[in-house]
């Protein structure tokens, strides 16, 4: 299993888009998007912390893998 990427707020949101969330509003410097019943909350930061991008990943329900992938 790969290790975590060290990736900008806004390569996580071109991630998310590919692979189907829209981005739904933003409030300062998060972003909150929406594929079916699954939102995320995605901070502008540079980089985003790895403990962060796993939530993010277990909120969306999607894979490294697939992360990477869509990357």
């Amino acid at each position: 299993m790969p290790k975590l990427p060290s990736v900008s707020g806004r390569k996580v949101i071109r991630s998310l888009n590919r692979m189907g969330f829209i981005i739904v509003r933003q409030r300062g410097s998060h972003v909150y998007m929406q594929r079916e019943v699954a939102t995320v909350t995605v901070p502008l930061h540079e980089p985003v912390k790895k403990t962060t991008l796993k939530s993010i990943l277990n909120q969306a329900g999607i894979s490294l893998e697939e992360f990477l992938e869509n990357l």
